[in-house]
């Protein structure tokens, strides 16, 4: 047989808006979708992967620009650089620690351990005058939009779908973004496969898969960045057995930074 994974993005939830519940939000689109198509009600297995954006409004993680006075030093980049100094400002207040500002560019530390551009903080798909940040912990966002399914979708326990909470990121020395996840749960995030034999029977030493990133980066295919289609269904992936989070598990420590 050959071995297929679905990737199916449910139908466009509405406006979110701070404080809106996102699990009821996403499970009304669920059924919506198994309306249409019998055949989407959730099975053993099953990973919704929910973009970061609407996990950010649901949580009011938002800044009204009207309310900051940038620093000098994001004036002058802004300036140089032609950014809002405001939104400059922002990133360097989210940021634990700036690696690189430069060419307009910043790179930074975030409190969660993630490097990444701006910090995560990000003008699109929001009002005028307004950004996002990160969610303030994702593995915990993850597991409560879990909790909630499990109690609003009325299944068997094993059949409570796994979330991830997805992000886009660029990549170190090649262009273009993909996404990652950001936060996770009901499986663990790294298929850790050193000490098995490969395909000529010698022992991996090295091998370790990044399941939760590649179930965020086939979802995003399905959606697209501009679709309003922000949870998708991930079906027919082996996901590694037990508990885990992408804070403690995936975000590698400091100690193993080759290029701090």
């Amino acid at each position: 047989m050959t071995h297929r994974i679905l990737a199916v993005a449910l139908p466009p939830l509405p406006e979110v808006q701070p404080g809106d519940d996102l699990p009821a939000l996403i499970a009304d689109a669920w059924r919506e979708a198994m309306a249409a198509d019998a055949d989407m009600a959730p099975a053993q297995g099953d990973v919704l992967v929910v973009t970061q954006k609407v996990v950010s409004k649901a949580e009011g993680a938002l800044v009204d620009l009207r309310t900051i006075t940038p620093r000098p030093e994001a004036v002058a980049f802004a300036e140089r650089w032609d950014r809002d100094a405001r939104q400059v400002e922002v990133v360097l207040r989210e940021a634990a620690a700036v690696v690189r500002m430069d060419r307009g560019v910043i790179i930074t530390r975030t409190r969660h351990g993630f490097v990444c551009a701006n910090g995560g903080v990000d003008a699109s798909n929001v009002a005028p005058d307004t950004v996002t940040l990160l969610p303030e912990d994702p593995d915990r966002s993850a597991r409560q939009i879990r909790g909630g399914l499990a109690t609003l979708l009325d299944r068997p326990s094993e059949d409570v779908p796994a979330v991830v909470i997805s992000d886009s990121f660029g990549r170190p020395w090649r262009w273009g973004i993909t996404d990652i996840a950001l936060g996770v749960a009901g499986f663990a995030p790294l298929d850790d496969q050193r000490g098995r034999p490969d395909t000529t029977g010698r022992t991996m030493r090295s091998t370790i898969v990044a399941v939760a990133d590649e179930i965020a980066s086939a979802a995003e295919l399905a959606s697209g960045k501009t679709s309003g289609r922000p949870v998708v269904l991930v079906r027919g992936v082996v996901l590694p057995a037990g508990a885990g989070t992408i804070h403690d598990d995936v975000v590698m420590p400091r100690e193993n930074d080759l290029f701090p």
